[in-house]
Parts: C-alpha cells; structure tokens; sequence
C-alpha cells in the first residue's frame, strides 16, 4: 500500500524513491511485524485468557506426555492470529500488491488461517474433541494445493523451468514434470501446513525453526528473482519473485515477534491457526522460487517430525511396535529425559545448520 501511494510520488520528492528497493521494504516489513506482535502480544495474550480460551494438555493419547505437559494447561491458545495479523497487514503495507506471488501468499495465509482457526474452535469448544478430524483437514489442505497449483501451472508455463523440478546439486537435471506440476504443488502445501502443525509441540519450537526458514527464504527469494544472482549461481530465474522477499521479511519479523511470547515459559501458543498457516506458506514460497527439493534442508527439522509420525504410524500398524516412545520426535527426546530447553535448543541448532546449508547449496552445482 505505502509503495503503491509514495513510490509514484519519487519525482517530487526523491525520498520516496527508495520504495523501489526491495531491501528497503523488506527491513521495513520485519520490523513493522515484529513490533505489531510485541506491541499487541500482551492484549491479544490477555483477551485470549479473559476468553478463557487456553490449552487442554490432557487431549494426548500419552499419560505420561499428558504428566509433563500438565503445568502447561490453561495456557492461552490460538495466539497464531497475533502472527497471522501481523504478517498480513506488514505485507499489504510494504509489498506491491499487484504482485501474482504477493497475492497468492496472502490468499494462502487467509485460508490456512481460516482452517486453523476452525479447528482451534471445536477443539476448545467441545470437550473431549481433538478438533477436526485428519480428512477434513486434509481435504481442505489438499483443495488450497490444487488451487495453487492450478494458477502457478498456468502463470509459469513458458518461463524458464516453469513446471521443471529443479533439484538441489545439480545444473541440468531438471525433469518436466507439466501436468503432474499440479500435484507437485498440492503435495508440498498440505506436507508443509502439517509438518509444522506437527512441530508445534514445545515453547518456541515451531516459531523458532520457521523464523530460521523464513530467513533462508528470503535470501532465496532475493537471488532467483534477480537475473544477475540466478545467473551466477545458475539457479532457475523466476520473475517477479524477488518480491517474496517482502512477505519472506515480514514472516520473520512476526516470527520473532511472537516468539518473544512463546519462549519457555510460552505465555501464549499460536494453536493451529497459526501452524497449519506457517507451514503452508513457506511451502508456497518453496514452490515460487522453485526450490520445492530445498525444502528437505530449509525445513530440515520440520521434515524429521513429520517423518517421525510416518514412521512410528506405519510401525505400529504393521507390526503392532513403536519406533519411538512418543511422536512427534521432540515428544520422544521428552520422554526420554531431555528437558524441555534442551530439546527446543537442540532443535534450533539443527535448524540454523540446515539453514546455513541450504544456502551454501545454491553455489554448489
């Protein structure tokens, strides 16, 4: 909105003409996040308790997790629409709006935000209900997918590895997928929007890899939205991505703003409007800037924990055994006698590692 209304005006005041940056906005749209979430965090913290809208820590299926998380109980929940406010009003501040990916990211926001806080409703307002069940979520995951998926097919066909898979390591492998770039698409959107959902177990945990991620994205983002960078690190060009970096800037500052309110001891969780959204964004930014194979290391530890529950789901199933003695993996190092600190800390070193290696990447082709 402010590039819309001052950048025309660089002309007769030469000030204005740093709205052209992406930089520029993007700082501006990570501080502008970050500072709505702190600002605002204690208000909507405090309207979420005077609501009594707070955490049950005994829908789990473990006793024993139940017993550990029981000092959690009553905990404010739902706290994502702090983050979800925030990166939306940042993003329609400082970002053209008249972007194709600028729209698409605030269209995925709003839907997986809407889902999210649909399940947080039923969840806190029927008691003895998980909120809605596996399908439903899924089947609107998987809808906002095709969606997608369908108006990326159509936009980037003819561009250059328009419905290609690029993959990490390599300058030539790129496999046309066409057609099929529908389901590429609606794959890593739903994975994602669970994968973090899924994450989002410990104080800080999923807020503090997904900042990580946000950043790494944005870098990305920057890179292959420039011809001169995609160029010199011969990574797919894809025009009019770099403004990404706005929205990628303004995740971040909201990440950081709200982990400020999640850190141990949370005064606040973000509940799955907040989860199913952030994992489905950063998927959707994955496919923009076409590094959906680099999201096995930018998301490196949201992948595990997914992984985590495949795996113990599909051991269970078949041989009646657990792999794990509780899944997601960060519940597993719980039981095991981490404390809750060290497992959150540990996690976010994994994260920044991966974070730092899925950049370095970029140069290794």
């Amino acid at each position: 909105m402010l590039y819309h209304i001052f950048y025309p005006l660089r002309d007769s005041f030469i000030a204005f003409n740093l709205f052209r940056y992406l930089t520029f906005r993007a700082a501006f749209a990570a501080i502008t996040a970050f500072l709505i979430c702190v600002l605002f965090g204690d208000k909507v913290v405090a309207a979420l308790r005077r609501h009594k809208i707070g955490e049950h820590t005994d829908k789990t299926d473990s006793a024993e997790l139940a017993k550990k998380m029981w000092d959690k109980k009553g905990t404010p929940t739902m706290g994502g629409i702090l983050i979800v406010g925030a990166v939306i009003i940042s993003t329609l501040l400082w970002a053209n709006l008249f972007n194709f990916y600028i729209g698409l990211a605030l269209f995925t926001t709003l839907w997986l935000a809407a889902l999210g806080f649909v399940d947080d409703y039923i969840k806190l307002t029927h008691p003895g209900v998980k909120g809605l069940n596996a399908r439903s979520k899924l089947i609107f995951q998987l809808g906002l997918g095709f969606i997608l998926g369908y108006l990326l097919y159509f936009h980037v066909r003819g561009m250059s590895h328009g419905t290609q898979l690029v993959f990490p390591f390599f300058k030539s492998f790129h496999p046309e997928l066409g057609v099929f770039y529908i389901l590429l698409v609606t794959l890593v959107i739903a994975g994602t929007s669970n994968a973090v959902n899924l994450t989002d177990g410990l104080d800080g945990l999923a807020i503090g890899c997904t900042t990580m991620a946000s950043l790494a994205f944005l870098v990305i983002a920057y890179l292959v939205g420039r011809v001169d960078f995609s160029r010199y690190l011969q990574v797919a060009y894809v025009p009019g991505a770099a403004e990404m970096c706005v929205f990628c800037a303004a995740l971040v500052g909201a990440s950081l703003g709200f982990l400020w309110f999640n850190c141990y001891p949370a005064q606040v969780f973000m509940g799955n409007t907040g989860s199913l959204t952030l994992g489905g964004v950063l998927g959707l930014i994955a496919v923009v800037t076409k590094q959906e194979m680099m999201l096995l290391f930018v998301g490196g530890v949201f992948i595990i924990e997914l992984l985590s529950v495949i795996i113990q789901v599909a051991s269970f199933k078949l041989t009646g055994k657990r792999v794990f003695a509780c899944a997601p993996i960060h519940h597993h190092f719980q039981l095991k006698g981490w404390p809750e600190t060290t497992v959150v800390i540990r996690f976010w070193i994994i994260a920044a590692v991966m974070t730092v290696f899925s950049l370095v990447t970029l140069k290794l082709r």
